[in-house]
């Protein structure tokens, strides 16, 4: 069974619960959600000693959560070990800085190891009549092109990129084929995409093991004022929509993450 190397990350999700664990001069709030995309492992997480999250299982999104900035040193166990427990991983001074949103995945890489990738979720202002689609790699497969009512709009995506675009508020019948091919890994699921929202889909697990999966994430209150822009009927837009933003994602985005979440290597306790 793979553990996530520094799943200890997930710990921030459940911090406000500890006000013990917490630092005791937190300037600002941080918005944060974790995504266990680790097939496989189920953990115990401690922050500064107490307890903040049991059994967190695979496939768990949590709900975002204002976190104090802060530091924080982070212990995780096999579940049930208690706090005593063998440190399957230790974080120690994990810096958490205020005011962003930022989505923090434990995954595994492209060759199939744990690891923790940090998104920044973008929460700009949308057109009216408006969605963003943000489609994030995060499973041990190769290349993947993301398609819409079959049309491919994301190509030669890889782990742990992203890409998004802006799309017309409605619904889209999206699947993940392998790279230039029409061969399906993922879906076709139905995403409902509403207006003022930025919709993110996550795929994850391992095409080896055959247990490939999507997550979905909506982050709403992204609605601008209407400018003569209209709904279009609800009706999803085409590709060309799409595809006029699909990079606006990838590494760059991921840079950023690593400037608003400050974190120190894990080094395993053996």
């Amino acid at each position: 069974m793979k553990t996530p190397r520094i799943a200890a990350v997930v710990a921030l999700s459940l911090a406000p619960l500890a006000a013990a664990a917490l630092p005791a001069h937190a300037a600002s709030d941080a918005t944060v959600s974790i995504l266990h995309a680790v097939p496989g492992a189920t953990v115990d997480v401690y922050a500064n000693g107490k307890a903040l999250l049991t059994n967190f299982k695979p496939g768990t999104l949590t709900d975002p959560l204002m976190l104090p900035a802060g530091t924080y040193d982070l212990k995780v166990t096999a579940a049930g070990a208690g706090a005593s427990g063998k440190a399957i991983i230790q974080a120690n001074g994990v810096q958490v800085p205020g005011g962003a949103n930022v989505t923090v995945v434990a995954h595994l890489d492209a060759s199939g190891k744990p690891e923790l990738t940090p998104y920044v979720n973008d929460t700009s202002m949308v057109p009216a009549g408006k969605a963003r689609l943000t489609v994030r790699h995060d499973a041990a497969a190769p290349a993947v092109d993301v398609r819409a009512g079959g049309t491919p709009v994301f190509k030669n995506l890889t782990n742990p990129n992203q890409a998004m675009g802006l799309v017309g508020a409605g619904t889209v019948k999206a699947d993940v084929v392998l790279a230039g091919t029409s061969k399906v890994a993922i879906g076709p699921a139905d995403l409902t995409l509403k207006e003022g929202t930025n919709t993110i889909v996550y795929a994850w697990g391992s095409a080896k093991d055959n247990n490939l999966k999507l997550a979905v994430q909506t982050i709403g209150g992204m609605h601008s004022a209407p400018g003569g822009i209209p709904a279009g009927g609800g009706q999803a837009q085409g590709s060309s929509d799409l595809g006029r933003y699909a990079a606006v994602g990838g590494a760059g985005a991921l840079a950023a993450a690593a400037v608003l979440v400050t974190r120190r290597r894990a080094v395993p306790t053996r």
